[in-house]
């Protein structure tokens, strides 16, 4: 599994074009150096790579004119930068080359998804393309592996999750200790600097809440109450989480029909293995206790991957009643009417779709996925 090739890197070099930017946003060590690294070795021309870690880096850029910038790209047709997001505003520099020199394409990386855009002003609408890199899904795990072995590794799945370092590592020991140290020096150090927040010990709280309560509808009040925060605190926090692609939220869907839940939401983890590091929790799945809950992560994990390798535009939510009529997950395509709602169960039901739902909402398609058919709908 050396080589796992990215769904996405395609996508990326279709858009590569002269005056416009590509930005590739994703977590720490999800591969986002990789990709950018095998775009570079396969482009057909002159590049200058920049890593925004380097104090060098931010130097060439730092006098931002137009004779600069033009003798710095000189011949230069490709402008790749990884951390983009430690440049001072990068976004103004970026959208000023690409104003001004018509023969570039620029490439830029950054570990969250608001650091080229919105500390700037949005300066890129119109001239970028954004791209969000997950940690390997199972579609491309699979390329790598028999359907036999994807199967036989499925349970390991649930419980280390998919980072790709974790995937190439065989021994147990190995992948809980790097999920720790990426829980606690990494994941958590960018999210503390994005916005100068100092606190990390009500940030990991926050985070172990959730995970203890994943696939449940939270309540930011009660959040709060336990951690000793404001609601408005615990928003911002969870802003962050999500930018920072640690958590992504799921809202309920509704058409305002009365007996509809429209307000709720439910958060989860970008990867389970990340969720398990933090409750301290890599027992194996005939031991736990949360195996529905974690199979619903990262089913819905997996869809969200292939919407973001696709460049898709779906939403994503769940549906429940106050009389606990309830679907896991509805899948809305902006360019079909069609809802196609999915529950998730690890051991084959027999589920059915509610009749308040199919009543509700035509056309909508319904399937279970459940430990033995879920390779058919990631």
């Amino acid at each position: 599994m050396k080589n796992i090739p990215r769904i996405l890197e395609r996508e990326i070099i279709k858009g590569l074009k002269p005056q416009k930017a590509a930005l590739i946003f994703g977590a720490r060590r999800t591969g986002k150096t990789v990709i950018m690294k095998r775009i570079i070795e396969r482009w057909r021309g002159k590049v200058l790579s920049l890593n925004g870690e380097d104090y060098d880096a931010q130097n060439l850029l730092e006098n931002r004119s137009i004779v600069n910038y033009r003798r710095l790209l000189n011949g230069i047709n490709l402008l790749a930068i990884d951390e983009a997001q430690n440049i001072p505003d990068i976004g103004s520099k970026i959208k000023l080359i690409l104003d001004e020199i018509h023969s570039v394409c620029v490439l830029a990386s950054g570990s969250s998804s608001f650091d080229l855009q919105n500390k700037t002003g949005e300066p890129l609408v119109g001239r970028s393309k954004t791209f969000r890199l997950a940690p390997f899904s199972q579609k491309e795990i699979s390329i790598m592996e028999t359907s036999l072995e994807t199967r036989q590794n499925l349970e390991e799945r649930l419980i280390y999750g998919s980072y790709p370092e974790v995937v190439m590592m065989k021994n147990a020991n190995d992948k809980s200790n790097y999920l720790r140290e990426m829980a606690s020096s990494y994941l958590l150090k960018d999210i503390l600097a994005i916005d100068g927040l100092k606190n990390a010990s009500k940030m990991r709280d926050l985070l172990r809440l959730i995970a203890f309560q994943l696939g449940q509808e939270v309540s930011l009040d009660e959040l709060g109450r336990q951690l000793g925060m404001s609601k408005n605190t615990v928003e911002k926090y969870l802003d962050l989480l999500s930018k920072s692609f640690v958590l992504f939220r799921l809202g309920a869907y509704s058409k305002n029909l009365r007996k509809e839940i429209a307000k709720a939401g439910k958060w989860y983890f970008y990867d389970v293995g990340v969720r398990n590091s933090l409750i301290g929790n890599f027992k194996q799945i005939a031991l736990r206790n949360d195996i529905g809950a974690l199979w619903e992560n990262y089913i819905i994990g997996e869809k969200l991957k292939d919407c973001w390798n696709s460049c898709l535009s779906k939403n994503f939510y769940f549906w429940r009643t106050y009389d606990k009529q309830e679907i896991d997950f509805i899948e809305e395509s902006e360019e079909s009417s069609e809802l196609h709602a999915y529950e998730i169960k690890w051991k084959p039901q027999k589920s059915k779709l509610p009749v308040a739902f199919a009543n509700a909402y035509k056309p909508s398609k319904f399937n279970e996925i459940n430990g033995e058919n879920y390779l058919k709908f990631v």
